[in-house]
């Protein structure tokens, strides 16, 4: 039955969906983050029916208390996997502001041809931009927008706008989003680079484009969590994961949608941490194709420092450092030479696996075979001298490519604990060199759905400034994080400040730093309950 408070229901229950090229996971938590109901479900390839059956499988597990349910997060590679097939993508119209500055790298010229031509409408190098110091390259050649728009004569589908050192100075970017909305109409979308990515022409332009071309996407994704979630007749605010383990409303989703990109990882990252109580530790989850590494800052995913391509595309945006390696649960053993092959089974595990009765030896059979009764209490066939040599064999090879890429993710720091999730947790050794600990939390192989449910909304912004400045620049880049983080759904009253990060900057002709922050708090939702305490961020402001 439902809790009841006077003649108030206490809608103290939260979802998190994430979906898994393999399954897809649901959870959910009561307010002291309690998993009271968990689910797998093979991932579909609409993705919709596999978030419907997965709610529904958890809802159904509530019975009664299916109404004290108010949120419902959702984390998806949707996006990835659309630009690395190259289906369902927008043409984007692109124009960067900067003429005559970076004429020899014209837009999208290092992207990968079949992608460039399924997502280029047309691109304009116009008048605009700033130096590293504010100063105006050149006026902003509005006239040379509107031909450009013209020209194309509808043939777009989005807008993507990037001016050199807008993330210092947006003014012209934003004006330039008036302009395409005058032309052409406010239904067309407009990405501009200094909401989406870092300093950095190159890798912000093509994050900025890939946004654009996104958005279709988006919109579908958007719109079949809404769906699914009427269809239960729940009464529940709906926020996505992004890439930096927090999280965002759905209207902002729909206008950022390249910030769902890593949410898989970071979501990984962000629900060990929760279930292991660890608040600096290396990750690993493993899954049925990959096992993805990551490393926990103070309860956050540690991001890049470099950039990332998605689909053949170098981009800026942050992103959490990742690792994968190709060792899962579904991961197909070659017998002869005792060792992994780079393939898997994937979601056909269940069917062609040694120990569900096919005849496709994986290293979930090897790992079996060690420990009987490891999974469901199914038991394998009998196996000759050869087969249980090279199964015994690919094992160890596995163990020692975990090991490597621990030590790898650690950069030669010692003591941390190595926290263990995914569904194929079990080919990671009890002992692994370089960790302090290997700790295996209870619903480890959700910890995913787990890292959307109770993640945080947040928000950041960068800005440009001389070293004697710094203190107002920080200020200043921390109203914008807190705004952003409002916009993506935080409460207003417990945003915070949770981390700052200062570079200098070479080839100035003064001392110059980037000043990074970010901001997060708890999701705000009338009638909600006070956020866990114990899983609050830090400030470190």
């Amino acid at each position: 039955m439902s809790a009841v408070v006077g003649e108030l229901m206490v809608r103290d229950l939260s979802v998190g969906i994430d979906v898994g090229g393999t399954n897809t996971d649901a959870v959910v938590l009561d307010a002291d983050g309690h998993v009271i109901a968990w689910t797998k479900k093979a991932t579909t390839e609409d993705v919709t029916g596999g978030i419907r059956a997965a709610l529904s499988a958890v809802l159904a597990e509530l019975g009664d208390a299916r109404d004290r349910v108010s949120r419902v997060m959702l984390g998806t590679t949707h996006a990835t996997n659309a630009i690395v097939r190259r289906r369902g993508l927008g043409r984007v119209a692109v124009i960067r502001l900067g003429a005559p500055a970076s004429t020899e790298f014209p837009s999208l010229s290092d992207w990968p041809a079949d992608l460039r031509g399924v997502v280029l409408a047309g691109a304009l190098l116009a008048g605009g931009g700033h130096m590293i110091d504010g100063y105006p390259i050149s006026p902003l050649d509005i006239d040379g927008i509107r031909r450009f728009l013209d020209g194309l004569e509808g043939r777009f589908d989005a807008v993507a706008v990037c001016g050199i050192f807008s993330p210092s100075f947006p003014e012209q970017e934003l004006e330039v989003a008036s302009i395409v909305g005058d032309h052409v109409g406010v239904d067309v979308p407009v990405s501009l680079s200094h909401e989406i990515g870092a300093l950095g022409l190159l890798e912000r332009e093509n994050a900025t484009v890939l946004n654009a071309a996104l958005h279709g996407i988006a919109r579908d994704v958007t719109q079949g969590l809404l769906t699914v979630v009427q269809e239960e007749k729940l009464d529940a605010a709906t926020f996505f994961a992004q890439n930096d383990g927090t999280l965002m409303a759905v209207e902002y989703a729909a206008r950022y949608p390249v910030l769902t990109i890593g949410s898989g990882p970071a979501n990984s990252i962000r629900g060990a941490a929760f279930l292991s109580g660890a608040d600096n530790a290396i990750i690993i989850d493993v899954g049925g194709t990959t096992s993805d590494l990551g490393v926990l800052v103070d309860r956050f995913p540690r991001e890049s420092t470099l950039p990332r391509e998605i689909g053949g595309v170098r981009t800026n945006f942050r992103m959490p450092d990742i690792l994968s390696v190709g060792i899962g649960g579904g991961t197909i053993v070659d017998i002869a030479a005792g060792a992994p092959k780079h393939d898997s089974l994937g979601y056909l595990l269940t069917e062609q696996a040694l120990l569900f009765g096919g005849d496709t030896p994986t290293l979930t059979d090897a790992a079996a075979m060690l420990t009987p009764g490891l999974i469901d209490g199914r038991a394998l066939p009998a196996l000759d001298r050869a087969t249980r040599a090279g199964l015994g064999n690919a094992l160890a090879v596995a163990h020692d490519r975990i090991e490597s890429a621990v030590e790898r993710m650690s950069l030669g720091r010692l003591g941390l604990p190595l926290v263990v999730v995914g569904g194929g947790g079990f080919l990671v050794p009890d002992r692994v060199l370089g960790a302090s600990d290997v700790l295996h939390p209870d619903r480890g192989n959700v910890a995913n759905a787990v890292g959307a449910a109770i993640a945080l909304a947040g928000g950041r912004a960068d800005q440009m400034c001389d070293y004697v400045d710094r203190a107002g620049a920080i200020e200043a880049a921390g109203r914008i994080a807190i705004e952003r983080a409002i916009q993506a759904g935080a409460d207003p009253r417990l945003v915070e400040i949770v981390d700052v990060l200062e570079t200098p900057l070479s080839y100035s002709t003064s001392a110059t730093l980037k000043v990074s922050v970010k901001a997060a708090g708890p999701l705000a939702l009338i009638g909600n309950p006070a956020p866990l305490a114990s899983h609050t961020p830090k400030d470190a402001s």
